[in-house]
């Protein structure tokens, strides 16, 4: 980090100091405590197939019908801070999150690993579901590349860029069926892949709407597998 860099991370401290996510006390940016109380999803129980809590033998989040995707693992579950942290990296530019957020998806990949429900050593390589143009305009970054690059340099499988989503509308405000809708040929591929074995991120899962749509223009472009990996899922 350069001088000036170091300056001005010194400066933005004094004038605006890190605080909790979760508790606002001032420090540091997801204190011991909060990160204690993230609402972990236990990999033991959760849906092998949409990533819900509990789900593992009876999911009444899905009709384990998300065929396009060969399983979902999530970290926590979207309520909470983990809910603020996903709205702080997004809309509010911390940035400084997207690490964090990586961290935790990491974990919990490690944990499903340790159930046998993904083999990270077959993983060829991480993709992100991508953000709009107008959201990446907007914010001035792609929240979830910086998460998956991160993420890529924690698990050590590299990253490969080769979505883009163009214009649709905002899919927090959207049903299950309108979300499906809005998304149908969005999603573009801008590279050839060949027959590799993917892990497919994305911030939220909720419907898998966006994972789906992703995963279904891999697996036509010849990609064999799509192992869907959330930080945090809504059921």
């Amino acid at each position: 980090m350069s001088f000036l860099s170091k300056l001005t991370n010194s400066t933005n401290e004094l004038l605006w100091p890190t605080r909790c996510i979760g508790c606002n006390v001032p420090g540091e940016l997801l204190c011991p405590n909060c990160q204690e109380s993230l609402t972990w999803v236990d990999q033991q129980w959760a849906c092998l197939d949409c990533g819900a809590p509990f789900g593992w033998l009876t999911c009444s989040s899905c009709d384990h019908s998300w065929e396009e995707l060969d399983g979902v693992i999530c970290a926590t579950s979207f309520m909470g801070t983990c809910a603020h942290m996903v709205t702080a990296l997004k809309d509010e530019h911390e940035t400084r999150l997207a690490a964090i957020i990586a961290a935790a998806m990491a974990t919990a990949l490690d944990e499903a690993q340790g159930w046998n429900h993904i083999n990270l050593a077959a993983i060829d390589a991480i993709m992100f579901v991508p953000a709009t143009h107008k959201a990446f305009v907007r914010r001035g970054f792609d929240h979830m590349e910086l998460v998956a690059r991160a993420l890529s340099s924690f698990i050590d499988i590299p990253l490969v860029d080769v979505l883009v989503r163009h214009e649709a509308h905002d899919q927090r405000k959207l049903n299950k069926a309108q979300r499906a809708a809005n998304l149908f040929g969005t999603i573009e591929l801008i590279n050839e892949v060949c027959a590799a074995h993917v892990l497919l991120v994305d911030d939220v899962v909720t419907t898998g709407s966006s994972m789906r749509a992703c995963a279904k223009i891999l697996k036509v472009a010849g990609v064999n597998q799509v192992i869907g990996c959330g930080f945090s899922r809504v059921w």
